[in-house]
């Protein structure tokens, strides 16, 4: 009896558990995320609702938005109407099986004619086939990773546990807009008769969604098909870099997630992430700044950080290490002056006596007004090089050829500005966005102006 039930758990890991783990944790090919810029994708199970969806569809036109639904079958085929309507207004159509079943309770071949006559469902309101498939709550098996199943799975980034009543529409609003970020893949729910599901639940989800809406439309994001994301995925240089550097990328990404969350960092613009800080107490030796000003152990600092996401996405995109470099600096141009207010208002901060960051850039940081120093030979330095070395195999446009090519100047070291200064110069110099209209910076300026060289290019700058 016990090698009975061993062997069955052995089988009910291999076709359930394992492929649900690694299509979670690792993304196997399923459809999680996507890298744009401007939009994120809006989708919704367990429809359509003849409550509900019609509701969710006069909100998504009125912000002209675009979602994927991920219907039940046996609901399409009660509600035809409200397929036809979803196809008409331009909104993508895909599986979620035609009962709401787990894969792992069912036979493949059981699973397969549950995807088919959802697909012939789907065909004979709209005329198209789906080729996207949400399997119920997720949950795959092996075969559904087998190519015959000619679907693409997809599954979500951001889940907000929105089938429930009890949190309500200020707390489910509150998630989402925390989670409003370009690529993510958002699930929603715009029926409440799923198991586990409360039947007013998406009372809340729409409320929640009309805020979230406004405030996509606010910061320049829109909701897009999920095949359109899909698309612009296998468009991306992240894409065309070789398996074990999209690893080293992936753990990297993690990593400055809990970075973040560990050392409690705040953001200097939280829509438009780039420039990251912390209050902390200086460890180093004893410097002079700018202006006479002392700096020494225990004195109040504005540690910074480069968003790491940014960086990467920032090198991905640029063609060239020069179009990288001025893409930082403008950067740079925005987010400083805008930590100046924040220092401004914010008495803790005002304690500081200087900024403090480690970099590898050569020339840079003095355009901002920044000092910049080595860093005390020890374990800090060594450690640090080696960090900002993976990083910059990883960001450059050159990739690992840069660290060949110039590995002698690829030394870390320690940027400071008084905060007086940056208060000064923000106030004097920086563009911003009290009444002076900031000039585009373009290549041949910069390079002109000797703020970019090529061959004394930043490689990386304030990062952890």
């Amino acid at each position: 009896m016990e090698t009975l039930l061993l062997w069955l758990f052995y089988i009910s890991s291999f076709y359930a558990f394992i492929p649900g783990l690694i299509s979670r944790i690792f993304g196997f090919r399923v459809f999680r995320k996507g890298t744009g810029i401007g939009e994120f994708a809006l989708t919704f199970d367990d429809g359509p609702d003849p409550r509900f969806t019609p509701r969710l569809l006069d909100l998504l036109k009125l912000h002209e938005a675009k979602a994927t639904f991920f219907v039940v079958g046996s609901h399409a085929e009660n509600h035809p109407d409200l397929i036809r309507r979803m196809h008409n207004e331009g909104h993508l159509i895909g599986i979620h099986n035609y009962v709401h079943k787990s894969n792992w309770l069912m036979r493949p071949s059981t699973v397969r004619k549950q995807i088919q006559r959802t697909d012939d469902i789907i065909y004979s309101i709209t005329g198209e086939r789906s080729t996207y498939y949400r399997p119920p709550w997720g949950i795959v098996n092996l075969f559904d990773f087998s190519k015959r199943r000619q679907v693409q799975i997809v599954l979500w980034s951001a889940m907000f546990g929105d089938w429930r009543e009890k949190q309500g529409a200020e707390r489910l609003a509150e998630k989402m807009l925390s989670r409003l970020n370009p690529g993510e893949v958002m699930l929603l729910h715009d029926r409440g008769t799923t198991l586990g599901a409360n039947p007013g639940a998406p009372e809340h989800m729409l409320v929640a969604l009309e805020y979230t809406l406004r405030e996509a439309a606010r910061r320049g994001l829109r909701s897009i098909r999920v095949d359109a994301m899909i698309k612009a995925a296998e468009d991306s240089p992240l894409l065309r870099l070789p398996f074990g550097k999209r690893l080293i990328v992936g753990l990297w990404l993690a990593w400055e997630q809990v970075f973040q969350a560990l050392f409690r960092l705040k953001t200097v613009s939280p829509d438009h992430p780039f420039l990251h800080y912390r209050l902390r107490n200086y460890q180093g030796q004893q410097v002079v700044l700018d202006g006479g000003v002392m700096l020494q152990k225990g004195d109040k600092v504005i540690e910074l950080h480069i968003d790491n996401k940014q960086l990467f996405e920032l090198g991905l995109h640029s063609r060239s290490a020069a179009q990288l470099a001025i893409r930082m600096i403008r950067r740079m141009n925005q987010d400083l002056p805008i930590l100046a207010d924040r220092i401004a208002a914010d008495g803790e901060l005002m304690k500081a006596k200087a900024l403090y960051g480690v970099s590898m850039l050569n020339r840079g940081p003095e355009k901002f007004g920044f000092t910049v120093l080595d860093l005390p030979d020890g374990w800090f330095a060594r450690s640090t090089k080696f960090y900002l070395s993976v990083l910059l195999s990883v960001i450059h446009p050159a990739g690992g050829e840069r660290l060949k090519e110039r590995s002698e100047v690829l030394v870390p070291k320690m940027i400071l500005m008084p905060v007086a200064q940056l208060m000064l110069r923000s106030e004097e110099k920086m563009p911003h966005e009290r009444g002076v209209k900031k000039r585009e910076l373009r290549e041949e300026d910069l390079s002109r102006k000797g703020v970019v060289h090529e061959a004394e290019l930043p490689s990386a700058t304030i990062v952890q």
